[in-house]
C-alpha cells in the first residue's frame, strides 16, 4: 500500500508542477517557440537545451520539443548527441537525488514489504522499464526516482538509461532535421504525439511487470 501511495505522491508532484508552470513553459516552448527560444542563445543554444532537459526532473519541460528543435538547429547527428547528453543528465539527476535518501528512509516510506517488492521488480524488469519509460510522459521521472529509492544497481540503471535515451534523442533529432527546416510545426507535432501513442504499450508493460499494489 505504501508503494502505491508513494507513486501517487510522485504523480501529484509532477501534475502539480504542470499546473503551476505548464502555461509558462507552453508559451516559452510550445509550437515553434522552442526554435526561437533556443536560437536566441546563439552558439550556446546546446547548453540551454541541456539545461532545459536537466530541469525536466522537477519542471514540466516539453523535452520532445527540445529534442526535435536540436535536430532543426544542429542536424540529426549533433542534435542527437546533444539530446542524449541532456536526457542522460536528467535521468542521472533523478536517480541520484532519490538514491541519496538512503535505504533506511526508503524503507520507512515504502514499508518493508513494498521495499522488497520494488527491489524484486527493478531487479527483474527494471532494465526494460527504465529504457522504455524514457519515451513516455511523466513516467521517466517517476521510474528514475523509484529506481534510485529502491537502489537499483547503478550499472544496470545507467546502462538501461543509455539504451532508452540514445535512440530516443536521435529519433526526435531526425524528425526535427527532416521536417524542421520547412515544416517546423509538423516535426514538433509528431514529437508530441509519439509519447501519447506509446502510452498504452507502456501501460500494458507495467501492468504485467509491476508488483501488485494491493499486496504492498
Amino acid at each position: 500500500m505504501r508503494l502505491l501511495l508513494v507513486c501517487i505522491a510522485f504523480f501529484i508532484i509532477f501534475i502539480g508542477s504542470y499546473l503551476i508552470w505548464g502555461d509558462f513553459f507552453e508559451q516559452l516552448l510550445g509550437g515553434d517557440q522552442a526554435i526561437h527560444y533556443l536560437q536566441s542563445f546563439g552558439p550556446w543554444a546546446w547548453i540551454a537545451a541541456i539545461a532545459l532537459m536537466l530541469t525536466d526532473v522537477i519542471l514540466p519541460i516539453p523535452a520532445t520539443a527540445v529534442l526535435a528543435t536540436l535536430g532543426i538547429i544542429y542536424g540529426p547527428i549533433l542534435g542527437g548527441i546533444i539530446g542524449s547528453i541532456g536526457m542522460y543528465a536528467a535521468g542521472t539527476a533523478a536517480y541520484l537525488m532519490c538514491r541519496l535518501l538512503g535505504e533506511n528512509t526508503t524503507r520507512k516510506l515504502l514499508g518493508e514489504r513494498g521495499y522488497k517488492k520494488s527491489n524484486e521488480f527493478f531487479a527483474r524488469a527494471g532494465g526494460w522499464t527504465v529504457a522504455l519509460s524514457r519515451w513516455m510522459i511523466i513516467l521517466p521521472e517517476m521510474i528514475s526516482c523509484l529506481a534510485g529509492m529502491t537502489r537499483m544497481p547503478a550499472k544496470l540503471y545507467f546502462t538501461s538509461l543509455a539504451a532508452g535515451v540514445i535512440p530516443m534523442a536521435f529519433t526526435y533529432a531526425a524528425i526535427g532535421a527532416h521536417f524542421g527546416a520547412e515544416r517546423p510545426m509538423l516535426s514538433l507535432t509528431i514529437s508530441a504525439a509519439i509519447p501519447v501513442a506509446l502510452w498504452p504499450v507502456m501501460q500494458m508493460w507495467l501492468k504485467r511487470r509491476n508488483p501488485n499494489p494491493k499486496n504492498q
